[in-house]
């Protein structure tokens, strides 16, 4: 079973999370991608052992010094027989190392080269150091938060967005690769990609429209059940599926508002939903809504979320034994394609386990040019 981008070599120096997310997409749709971690002490993500499966999985990992002439020239030789290489460092560090762009398309001129990174290669904040939550506050997705004092992001949105979009960045330099023969240069951010993201409530905001926002809608969030579990629900401006609630749940008076008449009494609508609910269990509103086809879902735990049947029946979720010989359950990308299957999953590599395997095989440019 090989994936649609099998035979694609990717040489990954980025660590934690947004490059490692990138190529575990790629890796997960058949490429092979390699982990090129400092000796000792590899990704950072390693202190955390299943943070680091979750995301490594079916990749190999060698150590390599890129400080060092010698281990930077067998990273060269690496280089010479890649498709990709993608790096997280901040803007300029490659270059200090002698791995960037300029001197590795010397020695592999189609080569598609990445960077991810806080702010990006140019403009103003460029070399500002960023984590996640900074990248989130600029972008504007804690505008809504800025009158609580001390509040922080749980999800790393910037880490994971820019993941996504630098792998497909990757896969579409690559096609592009193949129509013209030319390689590029990618400078990804993770603020732009938030930005990104953000259109529909930015392009309104700076041109005086309408906002997005149906979470003002009195049957939209979540609410609680009699057993303690929550549900949420996800009515937003469909008449048909508010009138279908107010049937199931016992308002018929309220079932004929219209989407404006409903938000210009949203609390007390609301608070109609929210005791309505809270006589039944989960289970009994499980069964009622399906049948009457009204948008909602329960609050899952993560351990939930991994016992869920729909999930289960999709093939999100897979075993394999890890290095240690004990079995661990990862999640698989989600993307499903008629023309391929997905590749076998195999455990997050040992620091430094296929060094000899991999080097053994590279061969080593010379004169900066492949041989």
């Amino acid at each position: 079973m090989k994936g649609p981008l099998n035979g694609v070599l990717t040489l990954s120096l980025a660590e934690t999370l947004p490059g490692p997310f990138a190529t575990m997409l790629l890796a997960e749709l058949g490429a092979d991608v390699v982990l090129v971690e400092r000796p000792d002490a590899g990704d950072p993500a390693r202190s955390w052992p299943h943070v680091f499966a979750s995301l490594a999985h079916n990749k190999r990992s060698i150590c390599l010094n890129l400080k060092d002439s010698t281990d930077r020239k067998k990273f060269m030789g690496l280089v010479a027989t890649a498709d990709v290489v993608l790096e997280g460092y901040a803007p300029g560090t490659v270059a200090k190392l002698g791995v960037d762009y300029d001197a590795l398309r010397a020695v592999k001129p189609d080569l598609v080269y990445a960077s991810i990174s806080g702010f990006g290669q140019t403009g103003p904040y460029r070399d500002r150091p960023a984590h996640d939550v900074s990248t989130q506050a600029i972008a504007g997705l804690m505008a809504d938060q800025t009158r609580r004092a001390g509040s922080t992001p749980t999800i790393p949105w910037a880490d994971l967005a820019s993941g996504v979009f630098a792998a497909l960045s990757i896969v579409t330099a690559l096609y592009a690769r193949d129509a013209t023969g030319k390689g590029t240069y990618i400078d990804v951010s993770m603020a732009d990609t938030l930005v990104s993201l953000m259109a529909p409530w930015i392009v309104p905001a700076i041109n005086k429209g309408l906002a997005l926002d149906i979470s003002t809608g009195p049957a939209y969030g979540s609410f609680d059940c009699s057993d303690g579990r929550a549900l949420t629900l996800s009515i937003a401006y469909e008449d048909n599926f508010w009138r279908s609630l107010c049937q199931a749940i016992g308002l018929p008076e309220q079932a004929e508002l219209k989407f404006g008449a409903r938000l210009k009494q949203s609390n007390a609508l609301r608070a109609m939903v929210a005791q309505r609910i809270a006589v039944q269990p989960l289970t009994h509103w499980a069964d009622l809504f399906d049948a009457q086809r009204i948008p909602w879902s329960p609050v899952n735990s993560l351990e939930e979320v991994a016992g869920d049947h729909h999930f289960l029946d999709r093939g999100l979720f897979d075993t394999v034994m890890n290095t240690a010989g004990k079995p661990e359950v990862y999640v698989r990308q989600p993307l499903l394609f008629s023309a391929f299957s997905r590749p076998p999953l195999k455990p997050a590599p040992g620091l430094g386990e296929h060094t000899e395997e991999i080097l053994g095989s590279a061969s080593e440019p010379q004169d900066g040019t492949k041989n």
